[in-house]
């Protein structure tokens, strides 16, 4: 009967030790890949000369917070970066010129740094201009928006799997600065999903003997990547739209 056990327990190990597992100690620092939407969109033709655009802020508006792990405190449910997310996108698709105005507190303070400096007779040129404006932010974010999992137990050994479905949803609109019109407004949604996979073996050997073994890993879609690509798909809709309706067009 022992045999048997020893057996299953050092399968359930070896299992175990077969997952992969991220190297904490060697893994590298890397450069986000580029998505396959963003692929296409930059393969597309783009206009002859991409259009100035500025963002001021793409903001977190859900107002959620979740619990941190093992800590007794609380951080946003969703990325706070979103605005830095959005001009990366608008500027890797090719369609767009963006311009600097979320940091254009320090972008004046170098300038007159540079001024003081300078002769009169030397000069700055001039700031560039937008000629779109694009605000929207992420309006919701949904947790356990579908749930379920499956499982079977037999004689102690045991297996289950979980899932979990959450979904973040965001708005985009650009906006004309010379008349303040919107011209498009877009949402975007996508589901963020997690998985959890577990087997254990559990039963007693003799009265005062216990065997037990657990194997598993779980898996969660990070929020800001899933952040990243309802921009993009956000954005592509945005360029689309206004091809549609004569704004704008490809060389």
């Amino acid at each position: 009967m022992r045999l048997p056990l020893i057996l299953l327990m050092l399968m359930l190990l070896s299992g175990c030790a077969a997952m992969p597992k991220p190297d904490l100690f060697t893994e590298q620092a890397q450069i986000d890949p580029v998505s396959e939407l963003m692929l296409s969109m930059q393969q597309a033709p783009t206009p002859q000369y991409p259009i100035p655009v500025a963002v001021y802020a793409f903001r977190d508006q859900t107002g959620q917070y979740k619990p941190q792990a093992n800590v007794s405190s609380f951080s946003t449910a969703v990325t706070q970066g979103a605005t830095s997310m959005l001009i990366q996108t608008l500027l890797e698709t090719g369609w767009f010129d963006p311009v600097e105005r979320e940091g254009l507190q320090n972008l004046l303070t170098e300038r007159k740094i540079i001024r003081q400096r300078q002769s009169k007779e030397e000069s700055l040129p001039s700031l560039a201009d937008a000629r779109l404006l694009f605000e929207g932010g992420i309006i919701s974010y949904d947790t356990d928006t579908s749930t379920g999992g499956i499982g079977l137990e037999y004689y102690g050994i045991g297996i289950s799997e979980l899932f979990r479905k959450d979904q973040v949803t965001l708005y985009l609109r650009a906006v004309d600065v010379h008349s303040g019109k919107v011209l498009l407004s877009v949402s975007a949604t996508k589901n963020i999903f997690s998985q959890e996979l577990r087997a254990g073996f559990f039963r007693y050997i003799s009265l005062n003997r216990l065997a037990e073994a657990e194997t598993g890993y779980t898996t969660n879609e990070p929020v800001q990547l899933c952040v990243r690509q309802a921009l993009e798909t956000a954005v592509a809709e945005i360029i689309e739209q206004g091809k549609q309706k004569g704004f704008w067009s490809s060389s």
